[in-house]
């Protein structure tokens, strides 16, 4: 790789393919894999989105996929048709994070949406996220190179760069997607076993343990190690070793309902002690864990717009001949097009925000948009605070919408269409700045990328409504099996500003958590999400965690060995992810279609599902260590 500099491809910079050097790029290949892909991470991530809070990345997954089948299959060479594929692939990846952070809350109001509408909410948000952005990139990406490290983007293009060995490296994805997917096919499909394994705590009355026994759950656990995931074990930890057993003993006996339980406290066991109260605790820590996430990046937040907005009031000295690694789509096209969408969302009868939804979308779109696109320069996508930001975005808009008289269920739906709307743009956003980046390192062009995100936003926005509304009828989004954490809470704050009528104590009494959880500390929105969720998801997160822990301890004395039993581990591990996510969804799919799908479990012990986890973790582990490149340490 060559080295790096802060000084952009006019003055310097040579990136790994020359700007002088002309390569297949945005070839049929490469975009009708680069479609496949972006369908396939988008359902993959709406699903695990849905399950636990959380999507993985699907730049490298899909850069390796890219190298194992156009180099691997089609002995094609260029580099710049894999940019275009990953570019392309997490298109998806990032739609599906919008929209499933949002919009299921529709559906827990009964309110269904058409797919059009979807469709619509999830394109016009795409769409904004790609060309707000594309003004952004010779400040951020070209003329910051050195300060921002965009680490996913730069992760990518070491992938890329080392791609003559993506043949065998795409067969650990293909190896992890048929194992996450016959584990989910025998467990979900044809209930061979069960998939949820618990059992009570002895003589420590409603106190539970538990355990999905999901390879993606270990995949995640792996990729996001084991600090993140202990921290999201000690949430559930306190929720059901603690929280569940306290409220159990206090109401014991009790034929008192307190609200907003219907029910008697000593008639609840620990799972209906969770549903009535532990979930109202748990979005109130998710709530205030975001917007402290936020709070901790405003000098960041202010220092970054202020900087892109004196970058972009800077005017070259004198013209230069732009370079084909220079290229970016024309301004008056995008600023045309920004333009143009701002009016369509003001006047279209799909989604009904009005003139004040649409400038709202414009006035935070444009300002989170360039804060998000230098903070994953940063701190990578996975740390952005996309969901504080959709949080103080539904603050500010709920509030405005109950001033200007637009209240009820229909200044909810507004309130959350407008939210949706901007997070989708975040995520997009986010995911085109570190694709541009590993674009800018090995050599891509510009405008090229920014057509493959666009074509990619539009495949995936086309095909998410189609897959919100069959997991919606097959498995209930904001159920037990898809309990959609951040689309809850958005419910939750909408509703609490329009009608008043939460249980505020039960909110509060979680966001003082979340403060405790910072000042010790942790990071208080992972912790959040553990208290939420059932500590059945989070226990096989923290079993990956562990793994990806042993991983590093053996080979910590070897640097260059670490890094590639790394490497190995997260392709393997996102395999697991996308095979049993996008089985989870042919299951829907089946269901939805009226399939006739076994309906008791053959095997109910919990043995069987604890060893078949066994199994999976053991061959994660072994696939880690079994990675062939070694250095001999000096």
């Amino acid at each position: 790789m060559h080295k790096p500099n802060d000084k952009d491809n006019s003055s310097g910079f040579v990136p790994y393919i020359p700007a002088s050097k002309s390569m297949a790029e945005m070839t049929a290949f490469a975009i009708v894999l680069g479609i496949v892909l972006a369908v396939v991470f988008a359902a993959a991530n709406a699903y695990l989105g849905l399950k636990i809070g959380l999507t993985v990345s699907a730049s490298i997954p899909a850069a390796v996929i890219s190298l194992g089948v156009l180099r691997g299959i089609f002995r094609r060479k260029s580099i710049l048709e894999n940019n275009i594929v990953q570019t392309m692939t997490t298109a998806g990846e990032a739609v599906a994070a919008g929209a499933i952070f949002t919009l299921p809350a529709l559906y827990m109001w009964n309110h269904i949406p058409s797919m059009a509408t979807i469709s619509f909410i999830v394109l016009v948000g795409g769409f904004l996220g790609v060309a707000m952005m594309v003004p952004l990139r010779r400040l951020l990406i070209v003329n910051e190179h050195a300060t921002l490290p965009y680490p996913e983007g730069t992760a990518c293009a070491e992938v890329l760069m080392s791609g003559d060995t993506g043949g065998k490296s795409a067969k650990m994805v293909v190896y992890g997607f048929l194992i996450g997917g016959a584990v989910k096919a025998m467990g979900d499909g044809f209930k061979w076993f069960r998939t949820e394994i618990e059992s009570t705590v002895f003589r420590f009355k409603n106190a539970v343990v538990g355990m999905d026994i999901f390879p993606a759950l270990l995949g995640v656990g792996y990729i996001i190690g084991p600090r993140i995931a202990g921290q999201m074990l000690a949430g559930g930890v306190l929720a059901w070793l603690v929280l569940i057993p306290v409220i159990g003993f206090i109401g014991a006996g009790s034929e008192a309902i307190v609200i907003p339980s219907e029910s008697p406290i000593g008639v609840l066991d620990a799972w209906g002690i969770w549903s009535d109260y532990i979930r109202y605790i748990g979005a109130g820590a998710v709530a205030a864990g975001g917007l402290i996430t936020l709070v901790k990046t405003l000098p960041m937040l202010f220092g970054s717009l202020s900087a892109t907005l004196r970058g972009l009031q800077k005017k070259d000295s004198h013209k230069v001949t732009l370079q084909r690694t220079d290229y970016d789509i024309p301004g008056i096209w995008v600023f045309t097009m920004i333009a143009v969408l701002i009016i369509i969302i003001a006047f279209a009868p799909l989604t009904d925000v009005g003139i004040i939804g649409a400038l709202a979308i414009a006035i935070f779109g444009f300002l989170f948009v360039t804060v998000a696109s230098r903070i994953v320069g940063l701190v990578g996508s996975s740390s952005s605070p996309v969901s504080g930001m959709t949080i103080a975005t539904l603050l500010i808009v709920t509030f405005v919408f109950k001033m200007t008289g637009m209240t009820g269920m229909n200044g909810m739906i507004a309130s959350l269409t407008v939210g949706a709307i901007v997070c989708v743009a975040l995520a997009v956003s986010g995911d085109i700045s570190q694709d541009l980046k590993t674009g800018y390192l090995v050599g891509g062009t510009p405008w090229k990328q920014q057509v493959a995100m666009m074509i990619g936003v539009l495949v995936s926005g086309l095909v998410i409504g189609f897959i919100l509304s069959v997991l919606n009828e097959s498995y209930g989004l904001g159920s037990e099996d898809l309990p959609a954490p951040k689309a809850v809470l958005m419910r939750i704050i909408v509703e609490g500003i329009m009608a008043g009528n939460l249980p505020w104590d039960l909110i509060f009494i979680g966001a003082a958590s979340a403060v405790v959880f910072e000042l010790l500390g942790l990071n208080s929105l992972t912790v959040a999400v553990g208290v939420y969720l059932p500590i059945h998801v989070s226990t096989p997160i923290m079993v990956g965690g562990l793994v990806r822990w042993f991983i590093e301890k053996m080979s910590h004395k070897n640097e260059e060995q670490l890094k590639s039993r790394i490497e190995t581990g997260t392709l393997l591990a996102s395999g697991l992810i996308a095979g049993e996510s996008l089985i989870g969804v042919i299951i829907a799919v089946l269901i939805w279609m009226n399939v006739d799908i076994p309906g008791s479990t053959l095997i109910e012990n919990n043995w069987l599902p604890l060893l078949v986890f066994l199994i999976v973790t053991m061959i994660l582990t072994w696939g880690s260590l079994a990675s062939k490149k070694t250095t001999v340490t000096k």
